[in-house]
């Protein structure tokens, strides 16, 4: 361990985070750092179209699968009607980029408009027969992928791993909600960099 990280677990340790815990965290960040430059460049999806040969991009993917909205990916959204709305919602997109790749889909017949059963003056979209075969495609694909690595796993590993994985998964929901010594940990921070110049502020347009 380096001399840095020493004096980094020195920090953490006065925000009360014991120096294994730090270690830890270390560790995990190390492994996510290293797993966020992959999944970034989103390779199993880009492998998945090239594969099998669909005249898609990421993007188009994305809406594709949001109009599908598979349960286990979605959840509760899975059950109500599908909007260019809901596809911004599932996606964490601006609106109006939700409705250009829904029209280009639309234009290309993977995607089609319909009369919602629930209020007949609004539009949903519906898979198409082709692009639900897209989807499912695709699904298969990156499960094939997955279910090959897991395989290997034993029942125990897997039992333990799943919720390990989806209590790590909402760590992000309480990352900001700072306890005293790490809040003061912060300011600290904050303050030694006061002399950092700051970049200016461009006006507003």
């Amino acid at each position: 361990m380096s001399r840095r990280d020493e004096k980094l677990k020195d920090d953490l340790e006065r925000a009360g985070i014991a120096r294994e815990v730090s270690q830890a965290a270390l560790d995990v960040d190390a492994i996510l750092q290293r797993w966020r430059r992959r999944v970034m460049k989103r390779e199993l999806g880009r492998i998945a179209l090239d594969e099998l040969g669909l005249p898609l991009d990421l993007a188009q993917l994305d809406v594709l699968m949001a109009v599908r909205a598979p349960e286990n990916e979605f959840g509760e959204q899975a059950d109500c009607e599908t909007t260019v709305g809901t596809v911004a919602t599932r996606l964490a997109i601006d609106p109006s980029r939700a409705s250009r790749i829904s029209a280009d889909l639309i234009r290309r017949d993977f995607v089609r408009r319909a009369v919602s059963q629930e209020d007949a003056r609004r539009t949903v979209l519906e898979l198409t027969e082709t692009g639900a075969a897209m989807v499912e495609a695709v699904r298969t694909y990156k499960l094939l992928v997955l279910g090959s690595f897991l395989r290997d796993w034993t029942d125990e590993e897997v039992q333990t791993f799943l919720p390990l994985l989806e209590r790590f998964s909402a760590w992000s929901d309480r990352a900001f909600q700072h306890s005293a010594p790490v809040a003061s940990q912060i300011a600290e921070l904050r303050e030694a960099l006061g002399g950092v110049p700051q970049e200016p502020k461009r006006d507003e347009a």
